[in-house]
């Protein structure tokens, strides 16, 4: 069996669930983000996309180029409830589920009721729609990185196989940009030498992967000719369980970053949960408009798991920092795990 890598996305997860709560907002554009102008859309509809709204944009931006968008405030707690039933199908599917954030995870096969990624990833469709009652995308391919790229070829609502008879010529025609690993300041660099698509950077010499990436310039190279060595890993695998991001426009604001971090909580919270562990060392990351990396952590005397703790560590953090420079990307994470106490059921 050649595909045994799932790589599974909701489709505009927090609006869909939104929509499915009430049906007058199906077909309508959706906005979820914070309440204040200063906040940040945490996701919207595709109707919405279609004004050019997308994830991160401010508020205020968000309402101009969708005046008749209709704003609704995020309820992170009925999102996690909601993941918690998406990911327990997955869990039925195969024990290696591994989490990324609330409504997007890897799943390998290799262990399971499935011999065949097309088959799983119908039964998984079909099962989540008619339990849960809403759509997803599916990529299925033998290693991470062709699997997660799969995912967003069809969306939303569908599915993608990638297998060692299409490469390299499926990946020639594809924007550098959606390269995992390649940040928008490589991109912006090998622009300007010329370089555009996949097809471009494939023909490069090995040495100028590494002149240009580094450490990481052989990853990339490897990529491009469907080399991806990386397994798919449960929470306990992990050293800790974070969530960060890249903001479409740099700020100072620590009332927008907190914003951000308010979402991470929730998803770390539950994958937490699904994993029965808490933490006690909370880390925040932040890199600046210069590039400059930055990283704050915290450790207490006792274990947390709950959303509201672990943003109130990580505002805490932030609130510390003094913010010289606009900062352009954004994240927290949790360490130092151990498992919590599993309730014993009664057998009387």
């Amino acid at each position: 069996m050649e595909n045994k890598i799932l790589h599974i996305d909701m489709d505009a997860f927090f609006a869909s669930v939104e929509q499915l709560d009430n049906p007058a907002l199906r077909g309508k554009p959706v906005i979820v983000g914070g309440a204040s102008e200063r906040g940040v859309v945490s996701t919207c509809s595709y109707e919405a996309r279609k004004f050019g709204v997308h994830s991160a944009m401010p508020i205020f931006m968000a309402k101009e180029k969708c005046p008749n968008g209709i704003f609704v405030p995020g309820r992170y707690g009925r999102y996690t409830k909601v993941s918690q039933e998406i990911f327990k199908i997955f869990n039925e599917v195969t024990p290696l589920v591994e989490q990324v954030s609330i409504d997007e995870g890897f799943l390998d096969i290799s262990q399971g009721k499935f011999n065949d990624g097309m088959e799983a990833a119908r039964y998984i469709k079909n099962k989540v729609f008619r339990e849960v009652g809403l759509t997803l995308s599916i990529g299925i391919s033998y290693n991470k990185f062709l699997a997660k790229l799969a995912s967003d070829w069809n969306k939303p609502n569908g599915i993608k196989e990638i297998n060692k008879e299409m490469l390299p010529d499926i990946l020639f025609p594809l924007p550098i940009s959606k390269i995992h690993g390649l940040g928008k300041v490589s991109v912006a660099k090998l622009n300007n030498i010329g370089i555009y698509y996949v097809k471009d950077l494939y023909n490069m010499p090995k040495d100028f992967y590494i002149d240009c990436f580094g450490k990481n310039g052989i990853d990339i190279y490897n990529r491009i000719r469907g080399i991806d060595n990386r397994k798919v890993e449960t929470l306990h695998e992990r050293k800790s369980v974070g969530k960060e991001t890249t903001l479409k426009f740099d700020t100072r604001n620590k009332e927008e970053l907190a914003e951000y971090l308010k979402e991470f909580s929730f998803e770390i919270e539950e994958i937490l949960r699904r994993k029965n562990v808490v933490g006690k060392t909370i880390t925040l990351k932040f890199k600046t408009k210069n590039f400059e990396n930055h990283t704050r952590s915290k450790t207490l005397n006792y274990y947390i798991g709950n959303n509201s703790e672990i943003f109130n560590v990580a505002k805490e953090l932030l609130e510390d920092e003094e913010l010289n420079e606009e900062v352009r990307l954004i994240g927290i994470s949790i360490s130092s795990f151990k498992e919590t106490e599993m309730e014993q059921i009664s057998l009387i």
